[in-house]
């Protein structure tokens, strides 16, 4: 049973038109959304090795999760270098005199 007041938007997904409920202040985000897994469910029916549109979304959710996963992974490295060149900055920094230092030598 579905809400008949709650917002919907179209998209269409290997030319197939869905009609998907979506709150308005989101619709740019779903639609985006939609384009990107367009364009990935596309290019798997493209290569002709796939058949079947539920096979062919989930190659692409699968697609998609691992560039997800290493995206996540890539951030976490980046997140770690950074906290690393910080504390080496932060003991860099550490180790500098004061002025106050400075002036009482």
């Amino acid at each position: 049973m579905t809400d008949a007041s709650r917002p919907t938007i179209e998209i269409t997904l290997l030319g197939r038109p869905y009609v998907i409920a979506c709150p308005p202040d989101q619709e740019d985000d779903l639609k985006r959304a939609a384009r990107y897994l367009d364009r990935a469910m596309n290019g798997i029916h493209a290569q002709g090795k796939v058949q079947g549109a539920e096979r062919i979304a989930i190659m692409a959710a699968l697609n998609i999760t691992h560039e997800l996963l290493e995206a996540l992974d890539n951030q976490r490295e980046g997140e770690a270098s950074l906290s690393r060149v910080n504390e080496r900055l932060e003991n860099a920094l550490a180790n500098v005199p004061s002025n106050a230092d400075d002036a009482a030598t």
